[in-house]
């Protein structure tokens, strides 16, 4: 028995074809523009006309054709055996490329008869195609519900790389992501970290830009001064807005993420407005865009550094070319004809009324293509053409390694192997995720488990030659190595320059900060925006006087001030200051842990040399004195050592073992805003807190009685009273720091806890070493053997 199924109506497209044991589908755009007639519901609706006739386009579905041809001459790969093709034309357009599919796997007979249980292979069994981003996510999710396969050869957009939306997707071209991290590798190269971005309005440039700005996030190096989007039309206002948004932007380096015919509009204006000074980099869509480089252009995109897709060599492309014939059986619809006539500047019969009253000629067929000079027949600089040959061979090698399986060996149910007369489009896509080969140009095609090729670009530079014309020159390339990840590599003699200088531009928002300076963000502007300030005092002082004591450590000032002790002081002053840092940004488990235990460790280190430097003090006035010399034994260089390894030790096991019975720990407070989740750290235990302060505050409490009590000290020993002055400051820091920190809420208390930090810091570093830098720097005749020994009236400081 059989069923039969007639057809409801048929799409009268531009096509090619030819005969063969398995057919495969080609969709390629050989007409710019298309015009759907009476869309007003009323009647049945007129299938749209194409016209702007895209010679690009046509040499992409004469390379499949090519491709085909040679397989089928190629006694190895798929032996016994011939390819056809059926090649559609989509007009650049999504509802005509739609059409073109449906066309493909369904068939465009009018009557289909399906035999006993209704089962039988599609039309075709992959296609090769599409070249634009949003036809191929409309198309492949329709395709990928029957999984047949579709190999594009053109379409970059990184969402196509989901498996799960698009099972029978594959592609010879690179993903967007990895043209995205090949402009941000060019960026870091020439240190260009303030950029804009203009894309196309359709998913190509949409999808661009979301990678771009999250790629930007993570390198975190580089940002967007703007980001527009191109009308796809020819709209004067909105181009004006955009070019004056570029033209007020300090940005001089400009990334466009757009097709050809939606840059001609934006370079019109851009010549109109007369705006130059800009480094302009390309994505594959236009780094090599032809009508682009005409000496008009020249003075506004010379220089132009471009992403383009891998150029290959194809053998024998050109002598196929060369051998076109028109059909004129198919009423001027295939694509042989349509070429012929754009190329002659004829028509075939029936001609267009008025054609020959105007001067028109009328082709024979026999006109002779050789006569013609045309990019057509350049095959010097083949790069989507090459892709589409790789799709053609990937489908043709995972059919030949299909024929090759051996009957209970096979992938599929108990062994079985597909086989000619059953096979079915996911059986060939099961061999299509397995294809390695190499073309003969000598690179490897193979796809990862996102359908996606082995990525690598070649990175173009647009050169303004004398007689004002452009020269498209490979600079370099862009590839992924399996140890070294992304690598760019440039051969920066080649680059032109489109500046005076010859040289690369700087595009930055702000410039690098000076040493003595920090950066400050600018409130509402990007991260590369910001302003320089003096760094605080007590890092700059604290860094200076760290510098002063070891340059001038041969000084008798220094060395009669407990060298050792001294360094190890500023060491831990440093770390006092350091700790503040832990502040900054959002709350995470470790840095809640680590920001009081780091303060408390730092601050006990600090007040532990001081104590100690205290009591050397007095053992060095009491062995001045007669019979006194004894209780030097007591301090000396590894009991100093000792004792401050011990204090410090006692503060360790405190934070220890804190942060092991209950530690402090982000917490997301909804208590003191009704509207606003405050995300703090929250100390754990408080009585841990209480006792690493308080053994701070007994250590201090130390050091300042002792110092105290040898304020009296003669002159020459007046390190006792700088101490006392330091601990006062220190003591009155931390007694006002406990209450204004228990009444301050959320980021205040950390607040409070940073200035007392940095107070505390300061106030010891500024009495215990401002003096010395002082006569170090400004009375040097202070800073000598006698004046230390209290042998001159000049002298005061510690012996």
């Amino acid at each position: 028995w059989c069923l039969s199924c007639i057809s409801q109506g048929q799409f009268n497209l531009n096509s090619m074809h030819k005969a063969g044991d398995v057919i495969l589908g080609g969709l390629f755009s050989t007409n710019f523009y298309s015009v759907f007639r009476d869309q007003s519901f009323t009647s049945e609706p007129l299938d749209p006309t194409c016209y702007g006739f895209d010679i690009l386009g046509f040499k992409q579905a004469q390379t499949m054709a090519y491709a085909i041809d040679e397989i089928n001459r190629n006694s190895k790969l798929l032996p016994n055996m011939t390819l056809g093709y059926a090649l559609y034309d989509t007009c650049g357009q999504l509802g005509i490329g739609f059409r073109s599919a449906m066309a493909l796997i369904s068939g465009q007979t009018k009557q289909i008869i399906l035999y006993e249980k209704c089962r039988g292979s599609p039309t075709v069994l992959g296609i090769v195609g599409d070249s634009s981003s949003t036809r191929s996510i409309a198309i492949s999710s329709v395709l990928g519900l029957y999984r047949l396969p579709m190999v594009s050869y053109f379409a970059t957009c990184s969402c196509l790389s989901d498996r799960q939306r698009f099972p029978s997707f594959f592609r010879t071209i690179p993903s967007d992501a990895f043209q995205v991290n090949a402009m941000l590798q060019i960026l870091k190269h020439f240190d260009w970290t303030w950029v804009g971005l203009l894309i196309s309005d359709d998913d190509y440039g949409l999808h661009a830009a979301r990678s771009f700005q999250s790629a930007l996030g993570l390198s975190g190096k580089s940002c967007l001064a703007y980001l527009e989007a191109l009308p796809w039309g020819n709209e004067p206002p909105e181009l004006r807005r955009i070019v004056d948004v570029i033209k007020k932007s300090t940005a001089h380096v400009v990334i466009v993420f757009a097709h050809e015919s939606v840059m001609i509009h934006l370079i019109e204006e851009v010549v109109r407005q007369n705006l130059t000074g800009l480094q302009w980099l390309a994505s594959e869509a236009w780094s090599t865009a032809a009508v682009l480089q005409t000496p008009r252009l020249m003075p506004y995109l010379g220089g132009t550094l471009g992403i383009a897709i891998r150029q290959g060599e194809i053998p024998g492309l050109k002598d196929f070319l060369l051998q076109i014939k028109p059909n004129t059986q198919q009423n001027n619809t295939n694509g042989n004809s349509i070429f012929w006539e754009f190329t002659f500047q004829c028509r075939f019969e029936p001609l267009p009324t008025g054609w020959l009253e105007n001067g028109g000629k009328i082709c024979t067929g026999e006109e002779d293509l050789r006569a013609v000079e045309t990019e057509f027949f350049d095959v010097s600089n083949l790069r989507p053409e090459y892709n589409v040959y790789k799709a053609v061979y990937s489908l043709a090698y995972a059919l030949h390694d299909l024929l090759q399986c051996e009957p209970g060996s096979g992938p599929f149910k108990d062994g079985s192997c597909a086989t000619l007369e059953t096979l079915q489009p996911w059986q060939l896509l099961h061999y299509l995720n397995k294809v390695n080969f190499n073309t003969s140009f000598g690179d490897q095609v193979s796809f990862d488990e996102n359908g996606d090729a082995l990525p690598i670009y070649d990175v173009m530079n647009w050169h303004w030659v004398p007689d004002g014309g452009c020269k498209v020159q490979n600079v370099g390339e862009v590839k992924i190595s399996e140890f070294n990840g992304e690598q760019l590599s440039l051969n920066e003699d080649k680059i032109f320059w489109n500046f005076e200088s010859k040289q690369p531009p700087r595009s930055v928002c702000s410039d690098n900060c000076p040493p003595g300076t920090r950066v400050v963000r600018k409130k509402g502007e990007p991260q590369c925006c910001f302003d320089c300030i003096p760094c605080s005092e007590g890092k700059v002082n604290n860094q200076t006087s760290e510098w002063i004591f070891f340059y001038h450590r041969g000084t008798p000032i220094v060395r009669a001030n407990n060298s050792e002790l001294s360094f190890q002081l500023l060491l831990s002053l440093k770390l006092c200051f350091l700790c503040s840092l832990l502040f900054i940004g959002q709350p995470r488990l470790w840095t809640c842990q680590l920001r009081h235990a780091a303060f408390g460790i730092s601050f006990v280190l600090c007040v532990s040399c001081i104590l100690v430097k205290t009591m050397v003090v007095l053992a060095v006035f009491k062995a001045s004195k007669p019979g006194g010399g004894a209780s030097l034994k007591w301090f000396g260089v590894s009991q100093q050592r000792g004792t401050v390894f011990v204090l410090t030790s006692v503060q360790a096991a405190i934070c220890t073992a804190w942060l092991v019975t209950h530690s402090p720990s982000p917490h997301k407070n909804t208590q003191y805003h009704n509207d606003k989740i405050v995300y703090e750290c929250v100390v754990g235990s408080t009585i841990g807190f209480s006792v690493l302060l308080g053994y701070i505050g007994l250590l201090a409490t130390l050091s300042f009685l002792i110092a105290f009590l040898a304020r009296n000290l003669p002159d020459n020993f007046n390190e006792a009273k700088f101490i006392t002055f330091s601990m006062l400051i220190f003591c009155a820091v931390w007694v006002t720091f406990i209450p204004a920190y228990i009444s301050s809420p959320g980021k205040h208390a950390d607040a409070v806890e940073v200035f007392a930090i940095l107070a505390s810091s300061f106030g010891l570093l500024t009495a215990l070493f401002g003096p010395k830098c002082y006569i170090i720097l400004l009375r040097p005749e202070r800073n000598t053997k006698k004046a230390i020994m209290g042998r001159s009236n000049t002298g005061t400081t510690e012996s």
